[in-house]
């Protein structure tokens, strides 16, 4: 599994983090992921989403300060809802738009190291019901192995790694967005075509996701270059 590359020295935490969401996806019952952690101010954002749709959904819950990623991250336990027409007076504006996209129940499991919360990953399902046990645990597992893999132990034996480890990644990130932009444009694709044709040519080339989106946002990559190798 690709996250075990966490646990050595080079990895990209952009491609670990979708890969996370894309574990949830393929192995458990998640329609979609998503995925919040905490900046060095402790403000939330955006790092992996299994489709833009859900990554507008992510973010909308920044945007309204409501919704499941954010009442997990603050009571630091998961925020299981297996009906969400039963949480509209929860979150008014957050249900509408998830109901609007056609997903019924939505999971949101923590993502912890020792006591502090500093991210959430948001399991969202078409089908009404709670999500079951086994995946539950599965899911759980899965987001712990993210967190001790981005922050461990010798990476964060100061305050400021740890705050700079995260930066980074949120910078990367912005990066990574930029460069969708740049090939849904280039090649008149989604958003979603556009970031699988970004991985697939750095999983192709051997280049580090974030790397092969900051070659094409200072132009030292070409989009044709990029859009020559889609993906099946």
């Amino acid at each position: 599994m690709q996250l075990a590359d966490t646990l050595v020295d080079d990895y990209d935490i952009a491609d670990v983090l979708h890969d996370l969401v894309r574990h949830c996806t393929d192995v458990l019952g998640a329609a979609e992921a998503g995925l919040l952690l905490s900046d060095q101010h402790g403000t939330l954002r955006v790092l992996a989403s299994s489709t833009e749709r859900t990554r507008l959904l992510e973010l909308l819950q920044l945007q309204t300060d409501e919704g499941p990623c954010l009442d997990c991250v603050r009571s630091g336990r998961p925020v299981v809802v297996p009906d969400l027409a039963t949480a509209s007076a929860r979150w008014p504006r957050f249900v509408p738009a998830a109901l609007g996209e056609g997903f019924t129940s939505v999971q949101a499991i923590p993502m912890r190291l020792r006591g502090q919360t500093i991210g959430a990953l948001n399991l969202f399902g078409r089908d009404a019901g709670p999500m079951s046990d086994r995946d539950l645990r599965v899911a759980r597992a899965l987001a712990d192995t993210a967190t001790i893999g981005i922050l461990q132990e010798r990476t964060i034996r100061r305050g400021e790694i740890l705050t700079e480890q995260l930066q980074s990644a949120l910078n990367n990130r912005i990066t990574i967005e930029q460069a969708k932009g740049i090939l849904s444009y280039a090649g008149n694709i989604t958003m979603d075509r556009a970031f699988a044709v970004l991985r697939a040519h750095g999983h192709r080339s051997g280049v580090p996701l974030t790397e092969v989106a900051h070659r094409l946002v200072t132009g030292l990559l070409k989009p044709a270059e990029v859009l020559a190798e889609r993906p099946d």
